[in-house]
């Protein structure tokens, strides 16, 4: 099972769910970078868990502890390495899982791929819990790149049908800063209420929604990427899809561009106050023939419903091989869009820090 990303900068993570402890290890760095651990604590604190009543009641502090590749808060050049203990987990609300597989989730594949040996409490390894060590990484990582003067951010574009307002065309590190500082990272108030009561109703009735995420990259040099199957699309879109419950990416118009004329969708070129060459619309997202344009890139991921909810679903029981019925238990979150904000946000700095580093460019 291949849990590593990156080229240059080579992330690893590891651990399971309800395992001791979960962690990430980050080769490739480059070293003397300083770290802020305080902002680096409270980029984790917006996807934790147990926060209200929108998410999972599982409480976890998720505070990294760094085994290596740290010095007196700078990166040393060589493998970081950082978990998280996990410190409040109920193993035997899964205990039923192994013989009836939970509808929607990776309990039956897990079981066909390793024989009912991996350890699939609280999910394991493909519970949405590996995100924390993600991040990590990632809040690390666009550390890195605000200092280079690239700023990435994201909120929750929609959630249970209801669809926040898009990012403005030129969105700015205020605006991103402003979303990661609310409870709800949403652009309209109001919108983001209605979500929060699709939400709890769903909460109720014991089932869940899903939801999408836009993020937006500001700040990125022209010409980063390549052509077709090396592009800056493909090498987000295979990160992207490694977070737990995405089951859609699109960048720029995305598929609504399938519904637009060619004079509709095309971004006209423009030369801007500053003597630069930018865009009137950015249909495109940023990104031409996999190769940045210089323009804000623009990116979108759908999150399914969460498979675990409370009503009663059909499934089977390995060991006896008939049909059966399955109530889940436990604690799990209604949506897991809205704690997957920074997630996006950490894929996506990820990505674009190890394309950086792998162009060599002299401002990195």
């Amino acid at each position: 099972m291949s849990s590593e990303l990156g080229t240059v900068l080579r992330i690893g993570v590891f651990g399971e769910s309800h395992g001791r402890a979960i962690g990430v290890t980050m080769q490739g760095l480059p070293a003397g970078e300083a770290v802020d651990m305080a902002a680096l604590e409270a980029f984790l604190e917006r996807r934790r868990p147990g926060r209200n009543a929108l998410s999972t009641a599982r409480v976890e502090p998720d505070r990294p502890v760094f085994l290596s590749g740290m010095l007196e808060g700078k990166t040393t050049g060589s493998p970081l390495c950082a978990i998280i203990e996990n410190a409040d987990a109920r193993s035997r609300d899964y205990t039923e899982f192994a013989d009836k597989p939970r509808p929607g989730h990776a309990d039956y594949t897990a079981y066909l791929k390793w024989g009912g040996a991996a350890d699939m409490r609280g999910g394991g390894h493909f519970s949405g819990r590996l995100t924390a060590p993600l991040c990590i990484a990632g809040g690390i990582a666009k550390q890195i790149l605000a200092r280079r003067g690239v700023a990435i951010g994201a909120h929750l574009a929609a959630v249970a049908g209801v669809a926040d307002e898009p990012f403005p065309l030129l969105p700015t590190g205020a605006l991103f800063d402003e979303i990661a500082q609310k409870d709800f990272p949403v652009l309209d108030e109001a919108k983001g209420k209605r979500m929060q009561t699709a939400i709890l109703t769903a909460s109720r009735e014991g089932d869940s929604v899903g939801g999408v995420i836009e993020c937006a990259a500001i700040g990125l040099p022209a010409g980063l990427g390549g052509p077709m199957f090396d592009g800056v699309e493909n090498r987000l879109a295979h990160a992207l899809f490694g977070i737990p419950a995405v089951k859609g990416v699109e960048f720029g118009a995305g598929f609504t561009a399938a519904a637009m004329r060619g004079s509709e969708h095309n971004d006209p070129f423009r030369i801007g106050a500053d003597g630069s060459v930018t865009t009137e619309t950015n249909h495109a997202g940023g990104i031409l023939g996999g190769i940045t344009t210089g323009q804000p890139l623009v990116l979108r991921i759908a999150l399914k419903p969460t498979p675990s909810i409370a009503k009663a679903q059909r499934t089977v029981s390995l060991s006896k091989h008939e049909n059966a019925e399955l109530v889940v238990k436990g604690r799990h979150d209604p949506c897991v869009a809205h704690r997957a904000v920074p997630v996006a946000e950490a894929v996506t700095a990820l990505v674009l820090l190890d394309l950086i580093l792998e162009e060599k460019r002299e401002w990195i």
